[in-house]
């Protein structure tokens, strides 16, 4: 009989199996996108982390650090909720809060500024929310999958307002056991349990939002006793050591000068009464510490015993979350990044409870701001603090780890010049989703970070914009335009100079002129954009997108 059976010859055979061999390594070398867990402080401080030169105890994210990068000129946008638009929507908050430029009524993001979980979910991201929100509508509503939304943030022990996937919860007791930034930590946990159950196939992003260290300084008694005696000598001496530190791990040039700092600044919005009702261990300006009292020595060292006892507990909770990573095997292909909102606060207030003088400090029945003498310490070596676009309100720590995907162990990365509305496009990029083909209203502004996970080559020139309650500024690669409230522009060049010590206004006339120009175009274009007149560009101070309000000191 005859055999019909087709023979290929052996070297085709051959050959065949090298191409079904080669494709499926190349399919199996195919990245896997990342998991990406974003982590954001409210009200740190510069320095406030132990691997940026601070005191506090945060071996975890120090550890994060040490295996990863840590950026040296990341900016935010020097307040809370404006940080936060820009962080999840990739725009400006002027661009996406229509209700937050003038003659304009309240309302939503426009249609073409999501925030980035639409994306990420259509790419097969599981997304998550955990901790403080400040964007309009809820977190279901606008793509995440859980979420636990804690929007009291002036309770830390008993919080009245909190939802649990959009769903209201009932107020929290007091002396029940409950302490903010642990019960975040909980969340998380539980939240990426479940994901391993149920949804291991999937990466996931899960944005983790603390209150801390925002005030009020609401600490637990276990980690106020480990910083007790700590600040007794005054916050000169600390800011002295930090900037020490600073300098040993090589986070600014070694010609760089700490700036001075401007003992008659004081809070930014004024409540008088309430410097009152703290009594007389309370002030208000950062006076040197041994013009102070006795009894004002006592009360400002515990005040940053709390400060520090917050940020002591947000890192062990973020350990906890760091471990449950561990534990679903998810810790190498996670890019986690950490940040804070803005600068450390100068602001003193009484809200939400009140304050009972006869409360232990930084308890439930007190209500403590950290202010302007341990926010200068807070910031070092910058100017100012939180609202003010100077360096102290909107430089911030930036640390990103992924063992998976970024080589580099504890490098630093000077060259590049950063700012929050870089996370969504770096975010779009590690998730693989490319631009839309139908361009929208609005591009965006920012850029991807991935370039510089690899090398500290920086992103190329570019320019950044702030504006909030009146105070501006403008970045144009090292040259920094920037303004106060109803001041004049300051002009600085950063590659020298950047702790913002010598104004070039005078001498380089023009460079401010063509800056103030740049700064005004874009202004004029955030309020075009949302169809409203734009201020004359002959208002006092070249045009802002706030009215002037005088800045008082009140003793």
């Amino acid at each position: 009989m005859f055999d019909f059976r087709f023979r290929f010859p052996t070297p085709l055979i051959q050959t065949l199996g090298v191409l079904i061999a080669s494709c499926l390594l190349t399919q199996a070398q195919e990245p896997t996108p990342p998991n990406i867990l974003l982590i954001m402080a409210d009200d740190l401080g510069f320095s406030d982390l132990g691997c940026y030169g601070g005191e506090i105890q945060t071996p975890h994210l120090d550890a994060l650090a040490a295996g990863g990068l840590r950026y040296t000129q990341f900016h935010n946008t020097a307040r809370c909720w404006p940080t936060r638009a820009a962080l999840l929507t990739g725009y400006y908050a002027q661009q996406v809060r229509r209700d937050k430029l003038p003659g304009l009524a309240r309302g939503n993001r426009p249609a073409w500024a999501p925030l980035v979980t639409e994306a990420l979910g259509g790419a097969g991201y599981r997304c998550y929310h955990t901790g403080k929100w400040h964007i309009d509508g809820m977190p279901l509503g606008n793509g995440f999958d859980h979420s636990y939304y804690l929007k009291d943030q002036g309770r830390f022990f008993s919080p009245k307002t909190h939802w649990l996937d959009d769903v209201k919860q009932p107020p929290v007791e007091r002396d029940t056991g409950y302490y903010a930034t642990t019960a975040l930590a909980d969340h998380a946990v539980r939240v990426l349990k479940d994901h391993a159950k149920n949804h291991k196939d999937a990466p996931f992003f899960h944005y983790l939002a603390f209150a801390a260290p925002h005030f009020p300084l609401h600490a637990l008694p276990e980690d106020i006793a480990v910083y007790e005696k700590m600040y007794d000598d005054g916050w000169e001496v600390h800011r002295e050591r930090r900037w020490t530190r600073q300098q040993e791990l090589g986070l600014f040039p070694a010609d760089t000068k700490l700036s001075a700092v401007e003992a008659e600044v004081g809070p930014p919005y004024p409540f008088p009464d309430a410097i009152k009702q703290l009594g007389p261990g309370e002030t208000n300006l950062p006076l040197p510490w041994k013009k102070l009292t006795p009894e004002q020595r006592r009360f400002q060292a515990r005040k940053m015993a709390l400060h520090a006892a917050m940020i002591h507990r947000m890192d062990i909770e973020i350990g906890r979350v760091l471990a449950q990573l561990r534990a679903m095997d998810a810790f190498e292909n996670t890019l986690v990044i950490f940040l804070s909102d803005n600068g450390a606060s100068a602001e003193i207030m009484v809200r939400d409870d009140g304050h009972d003088p006869a409360a232990p400090m930084g308890s439930a029945a007190s209500y403590l701001c950290l202010g302007p003498g341990w926010s200068s310490a807070c910031n070092t070596p910058f100017r100012r603090h939180k609202t003010w676009v100077h360096q102290g309100g909107s430089a911030t720590p930036l640390v990103m780890h992924w063992p998976a995907g970024i080589a580099a162990r504890g490098e630093l990365r000077h060259q590049v010049v950063g700012h929050v509305i870089d996370m969504v496009p770096t975010m779009l990029e590690l998730a693989g989703i490319e631009a839309s083909p139908t361009a929208p209203i609005e591009p965006m502004p920012g850029t991807s970070l991935i370039p510089t996970f690899a090398t500290d080559t920086g992103l190329g020139s570019r320019s950044l914009w702030w504006a909030h309650d009146g105070h501006r500024a403008f970045r144009d690669g090292d040259w920094k335009l920037v303004a106060l409230e109803g001041g004049e522009w300051e002009l600085y060049d950063l590659a020298n100079d950047q702790t913002e010590q010598n104004d070039l206004a005078r001498i380089l006339p023009e460079r401010v002129r063509d800056l103030t120009d740049r700064w005004q175009v874009q202004a004029d274009h955030f309020v075009q954009l949302s169809g409203s007149k734009s201020q004359p560009r002959d208002a006092p101070v070249g045009g802002r997108l706030k009215g002037n309000r005088k800045q008082k000191n009140p003793r």
